[in-house]
């Protein structure tokens, strides 16, 4: 049974419900701290998977042809039409929270970003498939639940239906994990997870406003991890 993912996406729709309800209550000073705070702690995550690294020539080729591939498929602007267009009819029911569009987008999309497509979240489901362990998915529910109220005060109830994209994509892991670890090593794995931690690692400057990195369009790297290690270590290693 599913019980980290469950959990998982009920601490983010928790979370988004109670900062919707109560967010106009927290001090914005409060807000920016926390933020700033939750865009740190993803940085700290994003380097824990980074160190699980096996293989760094794959690792960066990885992310430099998802960002490639990314980049010339506008995966970031077609996600932004996608939420724009669930933000039209879900802002009159549930309200889309304060700020200009460019600060709404900014935001929805970091937190889409590092609750979606973060190694520790796929890495934690595929192992959750594989061994009934949800030590890494209940951990990630802790900072989840919190991140998700902080920005449902500035982005309203929308922050709930993260849950939703979240929920299927771990499933697919959850489901074919079975399929997947058979075929991977332990390099395959860790280099698949420091790629993740990179785009975390990219999503907590991102949060914290320090840089805004094009996080969406690093996304295939995440397909491109396993492959590109196991072809790197397979075909490349033996003649070095």
């Amino acid at each position: 049974m599913p019980i980290g993912i469950i959990v998982n996406c009920a601490a983010i729709i928790l979370g988004g419900a109670v900062g919707t309800a109560a967010g106009h209550k927290i001090p914005e000073r409060l807000k920016t701290s926390l933020t700033m705070v939750f865009g740190t702690c993803a940085m700290c995550i994003g380097i824990s998977c980074i160190v699980k690294m096996a293989t760094l020539p794959a690792t960066i080729l990885s992310v430099v042809v998802g960002l490639i591939i990314g980049e010339l498929m506008d995966l970031d602007v077609w996600i932004q039409r996608g939420i724009r267009q669930v933000q039209k009819p879900m802002a009159k029911l549930i309200g889309s929270g304060s700020g200009d569009q460019d600060d709404f987008m900014e935001g929805f999309i970091s937190i889409l970003i590092l609750f979606c497509a973060s190694g520790t979240g796929i890495f934690g489901s595929m192992q959750s498939g594989m061994t009934g362990d949800h030590s890494i998915l209940l951990a990630k529910s802790i900072l989840d639940l919190f991140t998700a109220a902080i920005f449902a005060a500035n982005l309203g109830g929308l922050v709930c239906l993260v849950s939703i994209p979240q929920f299927l994509i771990m499933m697919l892991c959850f489901l074919g994990a079975g399929f997947i670890i058979p075929l991977t090593n332990e390099t395959m794995l860790g280099d698949f997870s420091a790629v993740g931690g990179v785009l975390t690692l990219a999503t907590g400057f991102r949060i914290a406003g320090i840089k805004s990195f094009p996080v969406a369009n690093m996304m295939p790297a995440m397909v491109l991890a396993m492959p590109l290690s196991y072809m790197w270590n397979a075909w490349v290693v033996p003649f070095l």
